[in-house]
């Protein structure tokens, strides 16, 4: 069942729960992908499986979530995140997938009292600036450039829409720049040929990160999806792992 959780502008998050023990677990999923996605749907059903407490949602702008995708900006799908961790009780173990392992790291920098652990799959921080923007074709940057924006059309995501906006505020949360002090343990599950966050992305994080344990698993012959059926064992395990570090 679908349920919502109303932000203060009135929008709406759309989730889905399974009642259970111990901390939380939180996925975050990544740009355009919803929370119906093979990954999300796996944990899912481990959750229903193991008795964990289990939450994931769409983004604002996203899948069955509200929201003008043209106002949508990192900072919005930090917020959103942060809300919807507050609205929930006790630890979280957030699993970040690409853009969502962004997120994940802002929220837990945000709220890291809240904090039992991270697992990133293929974390796209600081994407925008350093893996998108560089890669767009340069008649798509000088359209956004002069116009504000560029509708662009990528394989798996669809046409959509690019605004300089959501560049521009982008910067306001830009991580790789200076240590990430995270005191939660972080695991990070990186494809060594994912084609669109490449596995220097992940290693120049794992040196980022400050103040917790970090573990970081390149896997060879691994994409971005990361959802073949021992892709998510892995994930499974992982978040297991750190629910048994809590005494869980």
């Amino acid at each position: 069942m679908i349920q919502s959780l109303t932000r203060p502008d009135g929008e709406t998050l759309a989730l889905k729960r399974v009642e259970g023990g111990g901390p939380t677990v939180v996925w975050i999923g990544g740009f355009r992908s919803d929370m119906e996605g093979t990954k999300a749907l796996a944990l899912d059903a481990a959750a229903r499986e193991r008795g964990w407490s289990f939450a994931r949602y769409d983004h604002f702008a996203h899948g069955a979530s509200s929201g003008d995708w043209r106002q949508a900006t990192i900072g919005r799908w930090r917020e959103d995140a942060i809300g919807l961790i507050d609205a929930l009780d006790g630890p979280v173990i957030s699993v970040g997938s690409s853009m969502g392992g962004w997120v994940a790291l802002l929220a837990a920098l945000a709220r890291p009292e809240r904090m039992a652990g991270l697992a990133l799959v293929n974390p796209a921080q600081d994407f925008t600036e350093r893996l998108m923007w560089p890669s767009l074709p340069d008649h798509i940057r000088q359209t956004i450039l002069r116009d504000g924006e560029a509708t662009i059309t990528e394989p798996g995501l669809g046409e959509y829409v690019l605004t300089g906006r959501m560049f521009e505020e982008a910067r306001d949360w830009l991580l790789l720049d200076a240590p990430i002090a995270i005191t939660a343990p972080v695991h990070v599950l990186q494809g060594r040929a994912d084609d669109i966050v490449p596995w220097t992305h992940a290693m120049r994080l794992a040196e980022r990160l400050t103040g917790g344990d970090v573990r970081l698993d390149l896997i060879e012959g691994g994409d971005h999806r990361l959802s073949t059926p021992r892709d998510l064992e892995r994930l499974i395990a992982a978040v297991e792992a750190m629910r048994g570090s809590k005494g869980v």
